[in-house]
């Protein structure tokens, strides 16, 4: 190797490694200055608490990956107790903690009035980091964009789910949910059926039909490059999240090549979508007189009957983004639902002598039956209304108690662009807050009996502690997903006994994009005779 080539390299990693201990006694000024009443765990330096979540055998997987460029094929599965970790550190340090990713100050929150103040400010809106690993995909839509962008953008999309467009949705939900009952019939019978693909699938052909107002028929055809694409970019978002090496030497990764081809074909794929909308629109006059169905109206309609003076690349952004937001948390919803129904077949909980609250002899999926019966009568194929949706009241708290123990989204990441001062602390600017959703869910201090599932207990919810539920983020499009939750969850149903696999297999949560099950949610399906 030449002398002036060696000095290079030699320079480069000099200033690379003074950046770092730049940074480290950057990030200990900050902890004496800022935190030094905040209690949490003792970090390793450049690691941060990273290997409190590992495992002895994933350790030398962790390390070997931080000081190279190569990834383990699955990054959550070196993390395989991150929520019940994150839970023990609420339990041990309390419900406002200093913890480290590497080098990255997060501050983990599962206190109710700091979750509150976090949550409903009008300035702490800027996305925490994490959600960078979404701007190649989603650009500046309104899950990554920020300030006065993220308010314009949001209050221009609300009439996307107006009552009339709404409507329209339903009959999506029942024309691909026929297709899911059908696919659902092939699995029918056997002891173990891992249903998570096939939802997955599912609520990728709704959300994509819904969006963009066009098929792709994932349920029949989940090989295509565009559904083999979704998939590769929602694990290589995970995979960064966790890895030690998602920022300065990912474009010399396997990852960053997948994630330019798997980014080529969806964005080529909506962009043809546009054009075709585009087209079929500006002919709209010459096919109004017509006899025929009316043509559903898409979430991409919206966008391009807004004033705003929206460029093609902005549409794209927002339509991908809806897609992904509809796509995977209710996939996760629709998921947990439906494994909740199978693995609760009766509920017991105490006696009426020691608490009325939790005296129910009734089965949960008896009563959602029942529910179905009397709203449906004896037709397991009627169609599913925008007047019937809301006569489904049993059902509605199965889903929120679903939501309540798996929250799609189980940590809301927000990034301080000016210091906080909060009960005689002052936050700086420019570190994380992750609010724990997952660990405000199940604490008892909320909610009786926090870890049984128990649908009813919202009944007597007096919404007096609003922030101790955040299932879904606030806004429009929660409606569409309780809508799309509903209708399929009645036509499953009204269709199929869910029954506890066999053998019964437990879940094994792991936060990636979203809440997921790392060994798949298996359960059984047996036809229903009597309903």
């Amino acid at each position: 190797m030449p002398v002036c080539e060696y000095r290079e390299i030699c320079v480069v990693l000099a200033v690379f490694v003074v950046s770092l201990l730049l940074l480290f006694v950057k990030r200990k000024y900050e902890k004496k200055k800022y935190f030094q009443g905040i209690p949490g765990p003792r970090p390793t330096p450049f690691v941060g608490n990273a290997l409190d979540f590992l495992t002895s055998s994933s350790k030398t997987t962790f390390l070997f990956d931080v000081f190279t460029c190569f990834k383990s094929s699955n990054r959550t599965s070196l993390f395989p107790e991150f929520l019940s970790k994150i839970m023990e550190y609420t339990n041990t340090y309390g419900r406002v903690i200093l913890v480290y990713a590497r080098m990255d100050v997060i501050l983990l929150v599962s206190d109710y009035n700091l979750t509150e103040h976090v949550l409903s400010s009008s300035k702490i809106i800027d996305k925490s980091n994490m959600y960078d690993f979404l701007h190649n995909w989603l650009g500046d839509g309104l899950l990554t964009s920020t300030g006065t962008k993220w308010k314009s953008r949001r209050k221009m999309l609300t009439p996307s789910f107006h009552y009339s467009i709404l409507k329209d949705c339903i009959k999506i939900f029942e024309s691909v949910g026929d297709k899911f009952i059908r696919r659902l019939g092939m699995e029918e019978g056997k002891p173990s059926v891992d249903i998570s693909p096939l939802v997955s699938l599912y609520t990728l052909d709704v959300i994509c039909e819904s969006a963009m107002g066009t098929s792709i028929n994932a349920l029949d055809n989940g090989h295509s490059d565009y559904v083999r694409s979704v998939k590769t970019m929602c694990t290589i978002v995970a995979d960064r999240i966790f890895s030690a090496v998602n920022r300065l030497f990912y474009v010399l990764t396997p990852n960053y090549f997948k994630e330019r081809k798997a980014l080529k074909i969806l964005h080529a794929h909506t962009e043809a979508v546009i054009e075709k909308r585009i087209r079929t629109r500006s002919n709209k006059a010459d096919t109004e007189g017509n006899v025929g169905a009316k043509a559903k109206h898409a979430f991409l309609d919206t966008l391009l009957d807004c004033n705003e003076s929206l460029t093609k690349a902005e549409i794209r952004e927002e339509v991908d983004t809806f897609m992904f937001e509809g796509h995977d948390t209710t996939s996760s919803a629709l998921n947990f639902a439906l494994y909740s129904l199978a693995t609760n077949p009766d509920v017991q909980v105490g006696i009426q002598a020691f608490s009325n609250f939790f005296y129910f002899k009734k089965k949960f999926q008896r009563k959602v039956v029942e529910e179905q019966r009397r709203i449906f009568h004896d037709d397991v194929n009627a169609k599913v209304t925008l007047s019937s949706l809301p006569e489904m009241k049993y059902l509605e708290l199965v889903i929120k108690e679903t939501l309540r123990l798996y929250p799609s989204v189980p940590i809301i990441g927000r990034k301080l662009t000016e210091d906080l001062v909060w009960e005689g602390s002052v936050f700086p600017k420019g570190i994380s807050i992750a609010v724990f959703i997952f660990g405000i869910h199940r604490n008892p201090k909320y909610f009786e009996d926090a870890e049984a599932f128990v649908p009813e207990r919202f009944k007597s919810c007096d919404g007096s502690k609003p922030f101790s539920y955040v299932p879904f983020s606030a806004g429009p499009r929660q409606k569409f997903a309780t809508y799309e939750m509903k209708t399929t969850i009645s036509k499953v149903i009204r269709n199929f006994e869910l029954l506890p696999s066999i053998p019964k297999r437990d879940l094994e949560l792991a936060p990636e994009t979203i809440l997921v099950s790392k060994n798949g949610v298996h359960i059984s399906l047996r036809k229903r005779k009597w309903f």
